[in-house]
């Protein structure tokens, strides 16, 4: 990337945040540390929807002329698709949030196909680092990509499901199946669908949460009582592997922290730059 080509504008990453958690951010902040070291913005700015610092007012206070905002999401739903687009002016809002700026609202990088190299680096990590009692072949492995799913958005679960298409082409492992809090089929479905002993499982979120943390290894089969004390311990929830129903269980964290989303990122400002007139891929408000 041409850092010139960006010399007069700033760049807000935008996490969805949450209370609950307070790491929900850290990788929103971790891809917008590294690409401020990289110095092709003139600023570079953190962002949340639901917690601090938030989104209206840290476009309130950039000054630059252009203004590239890309959601740390993992996918084109409710939030990143319906709700934050309007909240913040776009299509065809009149209340613009600030109006010294052209803003360029990106698509979120959950919905690239390079995250498939995400997914793959998550699950070969997790083997090679609990090699018990020996680290499988891949073809000895069943892999699953668990995502939140949502049937307020049906573009919610279209990212995981084109990841699934695109890590079954390659031909890796023995099968590959996307699982879903809120959708069919379930977390728990997991077991019936794996036809091996082997079983990795990649949360597609970006934090580390209630959801990744809590929510799935009770769903994979730990008790809750099990995951909270883990918690107040700060203790990993899941012990990998774990035998469940007869299968070894690796439980990766979550993809959002992988250094490559910072790329990723980049990628959507490129987009936005070249297909700004297109709503399909990010949406231009001047």
């Amino acid at each position: 990337m041409n850092q010139d080509e960006f010399s007069d504008a700033a760049l807000v990453v935008l996490g969805h945040g949450t209370e609950q958690n307070a790491d929900s951010a850290a990788p929103v902040y971790q891809h917008a540390a590294e690409l401020r070291r990289r110095k092709i913005f003139a600023e570079d700015r953190e962002a949340c929807w639901k917690q601090e610092p938030q989104v209206k007012k840290v476009l309130s206070d950039i000054s630059a002329p252009r203004i590239f905002i890309v959601p740390l999401f993992i996918s084109e739903g409710y939030f990143s698709d319906q709700v934050i687009p309007r909240e913040l002016g776009f299509a065809g809002c009149s209340s613009p949030v600030t109006r010294h700026a052209s803003l360029f609202y990106c698509r979120p990088v959950g919905s690239h196909d390079s995250m498939t190299k995400v997914i793959l680096s998550r699950a070969r990590e997790i083997v090679e680092t609990f090699p018990f009692p020996r680290a499988p072949s891949s073809k000895d492995i069943t892999l699953f990509i668990a995502g939140h799913g949502t049937e307020k958005n049906e573009n919610s679960r279209k990212p995981i499901d084109r990841q699934v298409e695109l890590i079954r082409a390659i031909n890796l492992y023995s099968g590959v199946h996307a699982i879903f809090l809120e959708e069919r089929p379930q977390i728990s479905e997991c077991y019936h669908l794996a036809r091996t002993k082997n079983l990795v499982v990649v949360p597609f979120f970006i934090s580390d949460g209630l959801h990744t943390q809590e929510d799935i290894p009770v769903l994979l089969g730990e008790t809750k009582s099990a995951v909270q004390q883990r918690l107040a311990a700060s203790q990993q929830t899941w012990r990998n592997p774990t035998e469940k129903n007869g299968k070894l269980v690796w439980y990766s964290s979550a993809v959002g922290s992988e250094p490559h989303l910072a790329d990723v990122i980049l990628e959507r400002v490129r987009e936005a730059t070249a297909c700004s007139g297109d709503r399909r891929k990010s949406w231009r408000r001047s």
